[in-house]
């Protein structure tokens, strides 16, 4: 199963739909595991209560999907990463994929895309994850 780790711009980008929403629905639909740690989740509901967003009941969906582990993976460990100087907020997206050995973060951010890759993980698009994801899975005739 395909582990990944999601920005929050990319995971708050969903509520909006496109290709975002496409990748919220692989998750939903057990397609991809998402990697989660603390401090992911806090700034995922953080976002999302700052910008008060209106469709309460998906957000409460998505925290109980959180709560109950649904495909998704957590750690409470994280290493201690400093890679991304301009936004050293972005290191949790690196922290939480080292520690959960997730091989792609999805990341809209231009700090985290201008590392492109980290030790074995790639940072991608969420274009860039979706093109990877149906060649990855279409199969010929």
């Amino acid at each position: 199963m395909l582990k990944v780790v999601i920005d929050t711009n990319v995971f708050i980008s969903s509520f909006f739909g496109g290709v975002p929403r496409e990748i919220i629905n692989l998750w939903k639909k057990g397609n991809i595991v998402l990697c989660l740690s603390q401090a992911i989740i806090e700034e995922y509901l953080e976002v999302l209560n700052r910008l008060g967003l209106r469709d309460k009941k998906e957000i409460s969906n998505l925290t109980g999907l959180f709560a109950e582990g649904y495909n998704s993976i957590f750690t409470t460990k994280t290493p201690n990463i400093k890679v991304v100087d301009d936004d050293p907020d972005d290191n949790k997206f690196l922290e939480c994929a080292v520690a959960l050995d997730s091989k792609i973060i999805i990341s809209g951010d231009k700090h985290l895309k201008e590392i492109k890759k980290y030790m074995a993980i790639e940072i991608v698009s969420p274009k860039e994850f979706i093109d990877l994801y149906s060649r990855k899975n279409s199969h010929p005739k």
